[in-house]
């Protein structure tokens, strides 16, 4: 399977998002979020999006206070975290002050239940770096208990379940084996989340080497997954 980063539609519209944050003016708040169902790409999107772009990017965890959180920011951004909250929060707004930086948080689910979010609101104020909030397909209404953090929210993106073509794109592009076009038709109806696409890749492109098969199509896509024992004569057949 081919190490490639795919371009979804849903990573064009985050990449678009995040261009018009950095682009604005200052008087205005630069918090977005980021949402949808697991298995759509979001966390290998801004994994991918921050290491091109040098941001701040942390993971929050279950059970995440803030001093945890600050911790982990002020690890990632190269500085050495106080023992206490306030010498660690200064430490990092100083920094940023001065070294202007994208902040995004990954599983941003987690800091709602000990009101950890809080802080982050406190940061973007202080700092004025946008930050980019990312959970899962419920957090808008999780975040409804802050209503002054849902004021400073610029734009609120969610991401899209695959459509035919992103599904198509995906294999086509991961694939090492060719693919006929009735062959994607046929893939697209059988995964829909990118973990389930990659073990299908995988799975197809396994079989095909052992059978020695250069050219994969509907019909012997069909039989491979069947794991039909005579696939020596499916080139001629299909």
């Amino acid at each position: 399977m081919k190490k490639v980063f795919v371009k979804t539609k849903n990573v064009k519209r985050f990449t678009s998002l995040m261009d018009e944050l950095k682009n604005l003016p200052p008087n205005i708040p630069k918090i977005a979020l980021v949402y949808g169902e697991f298995g759509l790409g979001k966390s290998e999107t801004i994994q991918w999006w921050s290491f091109k772009n040098n941001s701040v990017y942390v993971r929050a965890k279950q059970k995440m206070s803030p001093r945890w959180l600050l911790s982990d920011i002020a690890e990632e951004i190269g500085e050495e975290p106080f023992w206490h909250t306030s010498e660690t929060f200064n430490l990092i707004k100083n920094y940023l002050i001065q070294n202007p930086k994208t902040i995004i948080i990954d599983e941003a689910d987690y800091l709602i239940e000990k009101n950890t979010i809080e802080i982050l609101r406190d940061l973007h104020d202080s700092t004025g770096c946008p930050l980019v909030l990312v959970g899962m397909s419920n957090m808008d209404k999780k975040l409804r208990k802050y209503p002054h953090l849902i004021d400073r929210i610029y734009k609120s993106f969610r991401f899209e379940k695959y459509d035919v073509e992103d599904i198509k794109t995906i294999f086509e592009e991961l694939s090492e084996i060719l693919i006929t076009n009735d062959g994607l038709e046929y893939l697209s109806t059988r995964a829909d989340q990118f973990r389930q696409i990659v073990k299908l890749i995988n799975k197809i492109e396994k079989l095909a080497k052992t059978n020695e098969i250069e050219e994969l199509n509907e019909y012997i896509i069909r039989e491979l997954l069947n794991e039909r024992q005579n696939i020596t004569t499916l080139q001629k057949v299909g």
